[in-house]
C-alpha cells in the first residue's frame, strides 16, 4: 500500500519539475532515471558498508557519485552541467548492467535551470533504495500520472480494470505470461501479484520457491514499441523485484524476430489507433489487414498456446465493424479460441477518451468443445464515467466476475449450462453468432426480449412505436425558417417546413446511430435518422417512450462499415417496451424529470464555473500575443468530402469532443483524409486550442494529435514566463472570459479571431505566484468536482427508476 510520504515526496518531486518539463510522460521519465541514478549510488554505499567496493560510481564514473553531486561546494551550474553529463554517459558505464543501460539510453536533462535541479534532486534524494513492494507501488502511483500517448492511441489501462482482466484469466505460477504492447508493463505486474497471492498458505505467507520465482522472473515478458515505455516498465519490474525484467523493445505487428515464441496467458491493452498510412505486416498473419486492433487480436490468438488463456482490451470497431478484416478475425475467434464478451461502459478511460470497449476472453482448450460465447455487461465500474473518475458505489465489476467464473468453469469442466441464467449477461449459440454471416460481438443483438421480466406487459416494439425514416433535405436548404433540421449529430440548419410535429422523438440512424433525443418542437428529421411514430397514443406517454428508448441499449445494436448504422429490423427482433398504465407511465416520468432538473441544474455549474482573480495592480499585464503564438483552423470544404475510415485518417477535432468540463481532448469521433488534413490547421500534444465560436472562449489541451477546423484557434510555443496550467486557468477565467465576450463579433453566436486573442491582456506575476494561484483553483476545482457526482448520483436515480419498470433491484439505489 503506498504510504502518504512517499507519495508527497513524489508529488513533490512533480510539482517541482512542471514549470520545466510540462509533459506528464518526460516528468515521469525524469523522475525514474533520477531515482535509478539515486539507488545505484544506495547500492555502491551499501556494498562498502559490508566490506566490498563500489560498482556503479568507480573509475572515470566516480564523480558522478551522489555525495559528490550533492556537495555543498558545487555551485549550481556546476551541479546541472555534472547531472546532465552523468545520466548522458550513464549507459556506457561498463560496471553498469544491461538493464540499467537500457533506463539510460538516450537520458538528457532537458532544462538548464540549477534551481529546479537542486530542489528537484533534494526531493529524490529522499528517497532511499530497497526491493519493498512500498516502492514498487510508489512507482505505480507515479506511472498513473502517465495520461494519453494519443498519438499512437494509447490510454492508460486504470489499474483496476487491470487488475479484474488478470482475476478473471487467473495466471498461474509456471505459466508463460506475455503483454505483446506492454507499456508500462501494468499487466505484467497485476499477473506477478495475482500469483503471489493466489500461493499464499493458509497463514497468509508465499509458498513460492526461489526455484519459483526465478521461473517467473523469465516467464512475465513484455514487448513495447517505444523505447520510453520500455524504459518505463524495466524500471517498474525492477522496482517490484525482477532484477533482469524480460521486456524488449519489439515492433510486435511488422517484425518476425519472435514469431515462433507462444505464451500460456497473454493479457493486452493493444493501441486503438493505426499509424498514418496504416500497419504494414508482415505476411504471417491469418488475417490480412492494416489497422493496428485487428493485427493485435489476431497476433495474440495465433499465440496462445494450445491451452492458452487470455484477456484483451479492445475498441468497440472490433465487436461490430462489417469490413472483411473485422468480419474474418470474429470469425477466427469464434471458431477457434473466444469464450467470453464483456462490454465496459463508454467513459473507463475518462478523461483521456471516451472511446467504448470491451474485454475478449479467450481459452483454446474450452473454445474447442464449447458451442456457445458468453456475453456479459458492465453498466458501472464503480467509478463516476464523467471526466474526473470519482469512486462511486455503483459497481458491477464484482457480480460479473462471479457469474463469469460460474460460466467458465462449467465450460471448462464441461458441464451442462441448462438452468445457468447469469444476472449480468446472458448465452449465446454460436451457431445464432454465425446465422447472419458477419459474426457481430454486440451481446444485445442476441439478447431476447422475454429474458427481461418486466412487472409490466411486454409488448412487441412495433406494436408500441416504429422507426421512421427521415426526410431528405440538401443542406444548402437548410439556412432559414424557424423549424430545426435534425441529424444524428444533432441540430444541422434550420427550414421553412417541418416533417414531423413536436415534441418529437429522433434516434439516430447513421453516425451517433442509436442516440435518442427529444426536441421540443416541430421539427424536420433528415434521413440520417429515424423519428418515433406512437402506433396508439392513447396507451403510451411520449415522453416515457422517450426515457424508455434511451434506457434499451439501442447504441449496442450499431454496425456497418464506414459510419455505424442502426438497422430498425435489429431493433424490432431484439428490443420489446414494457407498458404500465398510462397514469403509472406519467408518474414514472415525473420523478425522472425531477432528478433531470438536479442534473442539469450540477451541469450549469459545471459549464459555467470560471475561476476568477484577484489581480494585484503590481502584477504586469501582457498582451498573449507576447506570450504565444496564435492561429486560427481551417477547414477543407466541402467537409464531408474529407472525412474518411481510412486507415490514415487524420483526427478531426471537434467541439464535442471535448468532454464537458474537461482539460484536456484526447480522442474524436472522426477523421479526415490526408488531403483534408493538408487543407486544415496540425495541432500536437502539449498544444492549447481555443474554441472561437460554440463553447465560446473555453480553453483546451490537446493530449492527442490532429487537425482543427475554423472554430478553434490555436496557441502555442508558450513563453518560460507563464506556467502552462497558468495560462490553462486564466484563458477560462471570467477575467479573460468577458474581455473576448466585448470584442467579439458576429450574428448569432460571437466570435473570436486571432487578433482578439492576441491582444488581450493577462496579469502575469512571477512563475512562483502563478504557481500558487494554479494550487488555489485546483481546491475549487474540487468542489466543481461535487457537481459531476452529484450528476452522477442522480443518473444512478433515474436508472433505478426505470429498473422498477422491470422490476430489477428497485430497493437497491431506490429514490430517497
Amino acid at each position: 500500500m503506498l504510504d502518504s510520504v512517499t507519495k508527497r515526496r513524489i508529488d513533490t518531486a512533480r510539482d517541482i519539475l512542471v514549470g520545466k518539463v510540462p509533459d506528464p510522460k518526460s516528468q515521469v521519465e525524469q523522475i525514474t532515471i533520477a531515482l535509478i541514478y539515486k539507488f545505484m549510488d544506495d547500492m555502491d554505499a551499501e556494498s562498502e558498508e559490508l566490506g566490498g567496493t563500489r560498482r556503479f560510481f568507480t573509475g572515470d564514473f566516480a564523480k558522478y557519485g551522489w555525495a559528490q553531486l550533492m556537495s555543498p561546494r558545487l555551485g549550481g551550474h556546476e551541479m546541472l552541467g555534472l547531472y546532465g553529463e552523468g545520466i548522458a554517459r550513464m549507459s556506457q558505464n561498463p560496471g553498469v548492467p544491461p538493464l540499467f543501460r537500457d533506463i539510460f539510453k538516450n537520458a538528457y536533462l532537458p532544462y538548464r535551470d540549477p534551481e529546479t535541479l537542486k530542489a528537484f534532486l533534494k526531493v529524490v534524494g529522499e528517497f532511499t533504495y530497497d526491493h519493498s513492494e512500498r516502492l514498487g507501488d510508489a512507482f505505480e502511483y507515479l506511472l498513473s500520472v502517465l495520461g494519453s500517448q494519443g498519438d499512437a492511441g494509447q490510454f492508460r489501462t486504470p489499474r483496476h480494470i487491470i487488475d479484474w482482466i488478470v482475476e478473471v484469466v487467473a495466471p498461474k505460477k509456471g505459466e508463460v505470461i506475455l503483454d505483446p504492447a506492454c507499456g508500462t508493463a501494468g499487466f505484467l505486474i497485476s499477473a506477478y501479484k495475482h500469483i503471489e497471492r493466489t500461493s499464499a498458505g493458509a497463514d497468509g505467507v508465499s509458498t513460492l520457491t526461489p526455484d519459483d520465482r526465478a521461473r517467473m522472473a523469465q516467464n512475465l515478458k513484455g514487448y513495447d514499441i517505444s523505447p520510453d515505455m520500455v524504459r518505463l516498465s524495466l524500471a517498474n519490474l525492477y522496482l517490484h523485484g525482477f532484477t533482469q525484467p524480460q521486456v524488449h523493445e519489439y515492433d510486435t505487428l511488422t517484425s518476425e524476430d519472435r514469431w515462433n515464441e507462444h505464451a500460456d496467458v497473454i493479457l493486452a491493452n493493444p493501441p486503438f489507433m493505426s499509424p498514418k498510412g496504416g500497419i504494414r505486416p508482415h505476411r504471417r498473419f491469418s488475417i490480412q489487414a492494416k489497422r493496428s486492433e485487428v493485427l493485435f487480436v489476431d497476433y495474440i490468438a495465433e499465440h496462445l498456446a494450445p491451452t492458452g488463456r487470455a484477456g484483451i482490451i479492445v475498441p468497440e470497431g472490433v465487436i461490430f465493424q462489417s469490413q472483411g478484416a473485422y468480419v474474418a478475425l470474429r470469425k477466427l475467434l469464434v471458431e477457434q479460441s473466444l469464450v467470453a464478451v464483456v462490454s465496459l461502459p463508454a467513459g473507463v478511460f475518462n478523461p483521456y477518451s471516451g472511446v467504448k470497449t470491451s474485454i475478449l476472453i479467450l481459452d483454446k482448450a474450452a473454445a474447442k468443445h464449447s458451442t456457445t460465447i458468453g456475453f456479459f455487461k458492465i453498466e458501472n465500474d464503480g467509478f463516476s464515467l464523467g471526466a474526473q473518475r470519482r469512486e462511486i458505489e455503483a459497481n458491477d465489476l464484482p457480480p460479473v466476475r462471479k457469474e463469469l467464473a460460474e460460466y467458465l468453469r462449467r465450460l471448462r469442466a464441461r458441464e451442462s449450462l441448462e438452468g445457468f441464467m447469469p444476472a449480468t449477461g446472458h448465452i449465446v449459440p454460436k451457431a445464432t453468432i454465425a446465422t447472419k454471416g458477419d459474426y457481430n460481438l454486440s451481446g444485445e443483438r442476441y439478447s431476447v426480449g422475454e429474458e427481461r421480466h418486466s412487472v409490466f406487459p411486454l409488448r412487441r416494439f412495433e406494436d408500441v412505436c416504429t422507426l421512421e425514416y427521415g426526410g431528405s433535405l440538401p443542406k444548402e436548404k437548410r439556412t432559414a425558417g424557424p423549424f430545426p433540421v435534425v441529424g444524428s449529430n444533432g441540430v444541422t440548419g434550420y427550414h421553412n417546413e417541418y416533417l414531423v410535429e413536436g415534441p418529437a422523438i429522433v434516434v439516430g440512424r447513421k453516425g451517433s446511430a442509436g442516440e435518442v433525443t427529444w426536441i421540443p418542437q416541430n421539427c424536420f428529421p433528415i434521413d440520417t435518422t429515424y423519428y418515433v411514430k406512437q402506433t396508439n397514443a392513447e396507451e403510451s406517454d411520449l415522453r416515457f417512450l422517450f426515457w424508455i428508448l434511451k434506457a434499451l441499449g439501442l447504441t449496442e445494436l450499431r454496425g456497418g462499415a464506414g459510419v455505424p448504422g442502426l438497422n430498425r429490423a435489429d431493433v424490432y427482433d431484439t428490443r420489446k417496451i414494457p407498458l404500465p398504465p398510462l397514469d403509472v407511465q406519467r408518474e414514472l416520468v415525473a420523478e425522472i424529470e425531477g432528478y433531470q432538473r438536479v442534473i442539469d441544474g450540477a451541469r450549469a455549474v459545471v459549464e459555467n464555473y470560471r475561476p476568477r482573480f484577484a489581480i494585484s495592480p503590481e502584477w504586469p499585464m501582457v498582451a498573449i500575443g507576447d506570450l504565444c503564438t496564435i492561429e486560427r483552423g481551417a477547414s477543407p470544404r466541402p467537409i464531408h468530402d474529407f472525412i474518411t475510415d481510412a486507415p490514415d485518417g487524420v483526427n478531426w477535432i471537434k467541439i464535442g469532443d471535448a468532454p464537458v468540463g474537461a482539460k484536456y481532448i484526447a480522442s474524436t469521433k472522426e477523421r479526415v483524409s490526408q488531403a483534408g488534413a493538408e487543407k486544415s490547421r496540425r495541432v500536437f500534444a502539449g498544444d492549447f486550442i481555443l474554441s472561437n465560436s460554440m463553447s465560446f472562449g473555453r480553453p483546451y489541451i490537446m493530449a492527442t494529435e490532429g487537425c482543427i477546423h475554423d472554430g478553434w484557434l490555436l496557441l502555442r510555443n508558450q513563453s518560460e514566463l507563464v506556467d502552462k496550467d497558468y495560462l490553462y486557468h486564466i484563458l477560462g477565467s471570467e477575467l479573460v472570459y468577458s474581455q473576448f465576450k466585448k470584442a467579439a463579433t458576429g450574428g448569432v453566436v460571437n466570435n473570436l479571431n486571432s487578433e482578439i486573442v492576441r491582444s488581450v491582456k493577462i496579469p502575469l506575476p512571477s512563475t512562483e505566484l502563478q504557481r500558487s494561484i494554479v494550487a488555489e483553483i485546483d481546491e475549487e476545482q474540487r468542489l466543481v468536482d461535487g457537481a459531476h457526482d452529484l450528476i452522477a448520483r442522480f443518473e444512478r436515480k433515474i436508472h433505478a427508476a426505470l429498473a422498477r419498470v422491470w422490476g430489477e433491484d428497485a430497493t437497491l439505489s431506490a429514490p430517497t
